[in-house]
């Protein structure tokens, strides 16, 4: 006899953990540099997607990042942007943590 919507043990296959998540390298995934024009007044910011990192290790890379750009910056879901052109400065970065990065757009 259920009462509400309260169905915790009915249905045992809804539960899953996250240990079915599978691990993939650093230097297979496709991580993208692209510097693009947004927001208001039309500023340069550098735009990083691809990464796929929980949300503690964005806010590590994006602090490592900041500090070695010399420059402001947030993360918008799974993208980093950083303030200013730093494309070529992130790629070299992004190559030292171990990631294969290449540079998106013109």
């Amino acid at each position: 006899m259920s009462k509400g919507s309260w169905r915790e043990f009915d249905q045992p296959s809804t539960f899953r953990s996250d240990t079915s998540k599978s691990f993939v390298a650093k230097a297979e995934l496709s991580v993208r540099v692209q510097k693009t024009r947004g927001g208001k007044g039309g500023k340069t910011v550098t735009v990083i997607s691809g990464l796929k990192l929980d949300d503690a290790e964005t806010r590590r890379l994006l602090k490592k990042l900041k500090t070695s750009c010399g420059t402001g910056g947030t993360t918008k879901g799974e993208l980093i942007e950083l303030q200013g052109d730093q494309v070529t400065v992130l790629l070299e970065l992004l190559r030292k943590e171990g990631y294969r990065p290449k540079k998106a757009g013109g």
